[in-house]
C-alpha cells in the first residue's frame, strides 16, 4: 500500500462510516487531506485507534495517550521534520515495536524500555521562546511517567477485553453464511 488513499478508502477498509473518520480527525487535530493523499502511515494510526477501540480501549483515553505522546516527543524535539504529520510518519514501522510509542510509534531507543530518555537533544536550530521547556516546568520524565501510567491502564483493559473478544469469535462460525458449492 505504498500510494496514498483516500478518506473513503480507508473508511472502507476499516469499516466505518467516513464520517466517523473526520471526527476522528477532527477530536485528533489530524490534517484532513483532499483526494488520495493519506499516506500508509495516516492509514496505520487509524486502522491502530480502530483496533484499540474494538479492544475497549475508550476513544477519551486514547486521545490523551495521543496528546501526551505529542507532548513528550515536542520534549524531545523530535517535531522538527519539518513535516506537517511529524507525529505519525513513524506509524508504518515494524522494527523495535519494543521501543516504539503506542500510537505514534515513535522509537525512543534502546533506553526507552528501561524509562531512560536523552533529554535536550534538539534536532532543530530554530530559535525557542523566552524559557525552555524546563525552565516553564515541563519535563520529559515527568510527561514519560504520564505516558507509562496512561498505557498500563490502556493494556489491562485491552488484556479483559481480549479474552471476551475470543469467547465472542467462537460464534463466528454459527454466524457466518453456508459456503455455495
Amino acid at each position: 500500500m505504498a500510494a496514498g488513499m483516500t478518506l473513503g478508502e480507508m473508511a472502507k477498509a476499516l469499516h466505518r462510516p467516513a464520517v466517523y473518520l473526520l471526527g476522528l480527525q477532527k477530536r485528533m487535530d489530524l490534517p484532513v487531506l483532499e483526494g488520495a493523499a493519506y499516506s500508509p502511515a495516516y492509514f496505520a494510526l487509524l486502522r491502530k485507534i480502530v483496533h484499540l477501540t474494538l479492544l475497549g480501549v475508550a476513544e477519551k483515553d486514547l486521545l490523551d495517550l495521543w496528546r501526551t505522546e505529542k507532548h513528550l516527543l515536542q520534549l524531545l524535539h523530535l517535531d522538527a521534520t519539518g513535516s506537517p504529520t511529524w507525529y505519525l510518519d513513524e506509524c508504518t514501522r515494524v522494527r523495535h515495536s519494543d521501543r516504539r510509542l503506542l500510537l505514534t510509534n515513535q522509537d525512543l531507543g534502546p533506553e526507552f524500555k528501561a524509562r531512560i530518555l536523552q533529554p535536550q537533544l534538539d534536532f532543530d536550530a530554530r530559535p525557542r521562546g523566552l524559557f525552555s521547556h524546563k525552565e516553564a516546568g515541563d519535563d520529559e520524565r515527568r510527561v514519560l511517567e504520564r505516558y507509562l501510567e496512561l498505557l498500563g491502564r490502556l493494556q489491562a483493559v485491552a488484556a479483559a477485553e481480549a479474552a471476551q473478544l475470543r469467547n465472542a469469535l467462537r460464534w463466528l462460525p454459527r454466524l457466518a453464511p453456508p459456503r455455495r458449492t
